[in-house]
């Protein structure tokens, strides 16, 4: 028995430095360096531009697009995520879109009726210098798991650190 002790001990002191190893299995992702931007656009939308506004950009195909319309009819402005329908009188509607790839965003407007039989107030409210907010979100996967919800402007900008254009 004692000749089986050493080996024992040897054994087993084996078995402890061979399963014991300092590799951790973490994978560290880097942080997207491109930090989240945006920027204000005022468009008159009329049929000289095809009632849409075209705004080029550089972005990854996995990269967001935002774009918010800033709302004047409160008693202070808002910025509401757009697509958008407006109801008008007579069953009319009116909406706000937008489209993007890596190269361009292009927000526009379109309805079901004729938009030259709108009045002059209607034209002032909804086509004439009318403010977007382009907001451009880098795909970050990081920041999947918690994302803000993106009808919400304020949780936006407090999410991604975003400074107020000038």
């Amino acid at each position: 028995m004692k000749k089986l002790f050493p080996i024992f001990i040897f054994a087993m002191l084996s078995f402890f430095v061979v399963s014991c190893d300092n590799n951790d299995d973490v994978v560290v992702q880097q942080p997207n360096t491109v930090d989240a931007s945006m920027k204000d656009v005022t468009v008159s939308f009329n049929s000289s531009n095809n009632y849409s506004y075209v705004e080029p950009i550089n972005i990854l195909t996995s990269d967001v697009v935002l774009v918010y319309r800033k709302d004047n009819s409160g008693t202070s402005p808002a910025w509401q995520l757009i697509p958008k329908t407006y109801y008008l009188s007579g069953g009319r509607e009116l909406d706000y879109n937008f489209l993007f790839d890596s190269k361009n965003i292009e927000v526009y407007a379109e309805w079901n009726f004729d938009p030259a039989t709108m009045t002059a107030a209607e034209n002032a409210l909804y086509h004439n210098s009318q403010t977007f907010r382009l907001v451009i979100i880098p795909a970050d996967p990081a920041k999947n798991a918690n994302k803000p919800d993106y009808n919400d402007y304020n949780a936006v900008v407090k999410y991604y650190n975003l400074k107020e254009p000038k």
